[in-house]
């Protein structure tokens, strides 16, 4: 009796140990890690990693991307300097980051640190996996007209690709952006603002020192958002302007800005006069902030959230309660998508709506109701691949996710774009539903040079179809706009060439000669 019971006893502490052990999927240049290693490692990345952002799993980045990417840039975060491979950053001392940005000692231990750099290096995949799509992207864009049984039309080309006369060497077009005025294009290379007829004539340009990234049309005057730097800065360099009658004020609006990327006008405190939300994507540092209209043209700027990486915003009235709200995405360190509720006199509380691993990259997102429950649905993309770990990701692209009616957003699709920057959702067919425009500044250009222009056309039950133009590879698209250019009811589209650091392709295109945008007229749609 006693024999039995022991015998039991060591089975049910090995069902115990073996249930309790997780299984790590090992690389081979780390095989040899212990697991004792490993799983504390896990432990410490969920408390030091996980305070800062959503906590990342190893198996979003290969192995080397962690080891030489990005856990040298994270460790002077905690503290972590000289230790193995990291070195000083060049701007541990810059004088635009607050004092204890670093911390002046390590939060954790040296054997500390290593657990992490085990747990991160000895369990990422050698190599991401590819791509998987639900279908491949077709070459050509759909053909609309007179409607058939399968609801696709046989007339002719939904677009009309039109290349501008206007040329110069290495454009870099920061801007593009459809007015009932016309279309401008800022080229942050040769600094200048192009005004353009609808049948891209120059009509005028003016000289801008820094970088036009945004325009606000506020009745006959244009508020603009200046980057200031257009590299990864900390340095407070960015300003906003108006711009009327085709010059620009003299005094800014606003000035020490934190590289913003995107102006917003509206009343947000209530108080009748116009104020402006910011953007303000800065680097290390920055923060979605608003500038209080006090009269006389003087503005106070409040923060509503200090943390940098804001790259896009809305206002809209969500809960209808008369007070404007904010949707906002972060697209550094704390990737994601915040609702801020305002409170009235200008405060606003925050709730996170979705985050993402900081790995993702997040790009662009917009407001959209595709399934026509009146809720507003998220389209978002995810493609930035300039930072620590470039190596193509297969969950780059653009995703929609559904509300349920209380702002609980669910993953409804997904298709792989490689380096994927912004999807513009509209009915660009004219056939009742919302189709997707986007662009890819990060293309595969190797093996996928399609994927820098992707239209994906809506079949309805979640379903899209993808198509790409073969003009619309003679660019590396890093803006785009859609608006009706020429006022016939449709929604074109424009490209704008930003053609720095891209090499010549394979198929001989040199970026660098093509032209500074494109657009794609929409010749097709069904104007309702």
């Amino acid at each position: 009796m006693i024999k039995r019971l022991c015998i039991s006893g060591w089975v049910l502490l090995f069902v115990f140990i073996f249930s309790s052990c997780k299984h790590y999927p090992r690389n081979l240049s780390h095989a040899q890690v212990p697991l004792s290693s490993i799983r504390e490692g896990e432990r410490l990345a969920a408390v030091y990693c996980g305070s800062c952002h959503l906590l990342p799993d190893p198996s979003l980045l290969n192995s080397k991307s962690w080891e030489k990417g990005v856990l040298p840039q994270m460790g002077p975060r905690l503290g972590i300097f000289n230790h193995g491979f990291e070195q000083y950053p060049s701007n541990r001392f810059d004088a635009n980051l607050d004092k204890g940005y670093y911390p002046a000692a390590p939060l954790l231990k040296p054997e500390e640190w290593e657990h992490i750099l085990d747990y991160y290096t000895a369990t990422s995949p050698d190599s991401l996996p590819g791509q998987s799509r639900p279908r491949p992207i077709g070459k050509g864009v759909p053909m609309v007209g007179a409607p058939t049984a399968g609801g696709t039309g046989v007339g002719g080309p939904l677009f009309e690709v039109q290349t501008p006369v206007l040329r110069y060497d290495m454009p870099a077009s920061s801007l593009v952006r459809i007015d009932k005025e016309g279309l401008f294009v800022f080229d942050i290379h040769y600094q200048k603002l192009y005004r353009l007829s609808p049948q891209l004539e120059v009509l005028d340009s003016i000289k801008d020192e820094g970088g036009i990234v945004d325009m606000v049309r506020q009745d006959s005057e244009w508020v603009v958002s200046n980057i200031g730097v257009l590299t990864p800065t900390n340095g407070k360099f960015g300003k906003l302007q108006v711009l009327k009658g085709g010059m620009l004020d003299s005094v800014p609006l606003a000035v020490g800005l934190e590289r913003p990327v995107q102006v917003q006008a509206a009343d947000l405190n209530g108080d009748g006069r116009v104020d402006y939300l910011v953007c303000e994507f800065g680097n290390l540092v920055g923060a979605l902030s608003w500038l209080e209209n006090k009269g006389g043209g003087q503005y106070e700027r409040h923060v509503i959230r200090a943390k940098p990486g804001a790259i896009r915003a809305y206002v809209n009235d969500y809960n209808h309660d008369g007070l404007p709200d904010i949707w906002a995405l972060f697209a550094q360190g704390d990737e994601g998508i915040f609702l801020f509720t305002n409170q009235g006199k200008g405060r606003f509380s925050e709730q996170s709506v979705l985050r993402m691993p900081p790995s993702y990259g997040s790009s662009y997102f917009e407001l959209a109701d595709f399934n026509k429950d009146g809720q507003p649905d998220i389209v978002y993309t995810c493609g930035d691949n300039a930072d620590f770990s470039p190596v193509l990701k297969p969950y780059h692209g653009v995703y929609i996710f559904l509300n349920d009616g209380h702002n609980q957003f669910r993953q409804d699709y997904f298709f792989p774009i490689d380096g994927c920057y912004k999807a513009v959702a509209r009915d660009f067919d004219g056939d009742g539903d919302l189709d997707l425009a986007t662009i890819a500044f990060f293309p595969d250009l190797s093996h996928q040079p399609e994927e820098g222009f992707v239209y994906l056309e809506n079949l309805g039950g979640g379903d899209f179809k993808p198509y790409s133009l073969p003009q619309t590879q003679r660019g590396k698209w890093l803006t785009m706009d859609v608006g009706d250019l020429d006022g016939d009811g449709r929604p074109d589209i424009v490209l704008g060439n930003f053609s720095f650091f891209a090499p010549v392709t394979k198929a001989g295109v040199d970026f660098k000669k093509e032209a500074p945008f494109v657009v794609l007229k929409n010749v097709g749609a069904r104007v309702r």
